[in-house]
């Protein structure tokens, strides 16, 4: 969908209310997502969320065209980017943070960014992705490895780059394989016998089930696949990133140069997975404390976490460090994938009311911080 398209219909649409379901973790076709910026916010206005939120990776490409679509149909949005960071300058240097693939590597989020300075971030962020694109043609070699001697090969620049419209993370790696795979296999059973049997990857009994509905499923097919190959294969050919990686303080420095929110992506412990599609694996739960602190003395924010992902007693947690240290609470749901939902439930749950006002609070300071950044400052003050 293009703004021209939802121009097309805005009228007809019914108007935006206050709810309490809101979002501020939205991806676009810009970094991973099934959805153009303008499609995301018809799709978060269609599932009934009251605002929304784009944060691509490593890119603010999208961010003109969701404010834009917000716009259209009268739905406060607000803008930001996620990407990753090297900590290992910081007394966290060799711990589990928040990545899945690597030690002292964590996700952070800028969250509103003031629109005067989207194209400044994004051109902070432009050598970092093309560094990264160094990694992910190796990583691409490493996928061969495993696949050539099956039939299957992955070309970086005729498989992988059309498919993202700016930024290439591994999922996009990993959705090209799964496109060549269903390419050489055209029947779901087979391709969960290529996987299991012949890739040697375990595939839970909900994810053969969906896969092996595909045919009843086109749209969640291939992103069924991915989800696999995501949970098991990563491990298999992730190059520890580096030169694509700002440290902790050229991050911090440079939202604080364009205005922003610095906010860490509270992640957890993953036991029992709550959401039913994660490994049993230790992140930051074990020295949650130690990482506030890192947090305070390089000059963060905000935490953001998202209310499905974690256990009750980790959310009361992160929520109590966060009210005790100051930081302002920023919430919402990822979405990267067409079964997910932009609707989270949980904030239905009074618990949860203050990250629901949050969010407009964060819109508000997005367009006051242009003017005066000072007075938006204080809006986050906790």
């Amino acid at each position: 969908m293009k703004l021209n398209d939802l121009k097309a219909i805005a009228d007809s649409l019914p108007p935006v209310s206050r709810s309490p379901y809101i979002n501020n973790h939205i991806h676009t076709a810009h970094s991973f997502s099934p959805y153009t910026p303008t499609a995301a916010v018809y799709m978060a206005h269609k599932s009934g969320l009251a605002t929304a939120g784009i944060v691509d990776h490593d890119t603010t490409a999208g961010a003109r065209e969701f404010l834009a679509a917000g716009e259209l149909i009268g739905m406060p949005v607000t803008v930001g980017a996620e990407c990753r960071i090297d900590m290992s300058a910081t007394r966290l240097n060799g711990r589990r943070l928040n990545n899945p693939d690597q030690k002292s590597v964590a996700y952070v989020v800028m969250h509103g960014i003031p629109h005067s300075n989207i194209e400044k971030v994004d051109a902070f962020l432009a050598p970092y992705r093309a560094h990264r694109n160094v990694r992910n043609r190796g990583m691409i070699e490493n996928i061969n490895r495993l696949t050539a001697d099956f039939g299957i090969v992955v070309d970086f620049e005729r498989d992988v780059l059309p498919l993202s419209t700016t930024a290439v993370t591994e999922r996009h790696l990993l959705y090209a394989l799964a496109k060549k795979i269903t390419a050489k296999y055209t029947k779901p059973a087979d391709v969960v016998s290529y996987m299991k049997d012949v890739m040697g990857l375990p595939v839970s009994g909900k994810n053969e089930a969906n896969i092996l509905a595909g045919e009843e499923t086109p749209a969640f097919y291939e992103y069924d696949i991915l989800g696999v190959l995501k949970s098991n294969l990563v491990e298999k050919i992730y190059i520890p990133a580096t030169a694509e990686l700002p440290s902790v303080m050229e991050y911090t420095d440079m939202v604080r140069r364009y205005g922003g929110i610095a906010a860490y992506a509270y992640l957890g412990d993953v036991g029992n997975s709550v959401t039913g599609d994660k490994k049993t694996q230790k992140f930051e739960d074990d020295y949650l404390d130690e990482v506030f602190d890192v947090l305070e003395e390089y000059g963060f924010d905000a935490v953001t976490f998202m209310p499905t992902r974690n256990t009750e007693a980790q959310l009361d947690r992160v929520m109590e460090l966060c009210r005790t240290r100051h930081f302002f609470q920023i919430s919402g749901e990822d979405i990267n994938s067409p079964r997910q939902n932009f609707v989270c439930p949980a904030y239905e749950n009074p618990k949860f009311a203050h990250l629901v006002e949050a969010a407009y609070t964060l819109i508000r300071y997005e367009n006051l911080a242009d003017t005066d950044y000072q007075a938006a400052r204080e809006l986050i003050r906790v």
